[in-house]
């Protein structure tokens, strides 16, 4: 499911991204991303619908063609409601 989500790290909340996922769990997300994380790298992921950001863990970071990186962050203390934040 592709949400619209801004993607910030937690050490940098200023440089924030507006991009998207690629797919979502209630656990976590796979996201786009125009800068390389490192593993266990905390970020904040806050859907374009309003929620608060949502605090998770990265867990890996792939390198994609075109400058692009795909993360997988996951949310280990709690689930998030993506469907309340899917395109219509």
């Amino acid at each position: 499911m592709s949400i619209p989500v801004y993607l910030t790290a937690v050490t940098e909340p200023r440089s924030h991204e507006l991009t998207t996922t690629e797919n979502v769990s209630p656990h976590g997300a796979r996201a786009i991303s125009k800068r390389s994380w490192r593993s266990g790298e905390e970020a904040f992921i806050a859907p374009l619908a309003g929620e608060f950001p949502q605090v998770g863990r990265v867990v890996y970071c792939e390198t994609r063609t075109g400058g692009r990186f795909c993360l997988g962050v996951e949310f280990p203390d709690h689930s998030v409601k993506w469907a309340d934040y899917a395109r219509t």
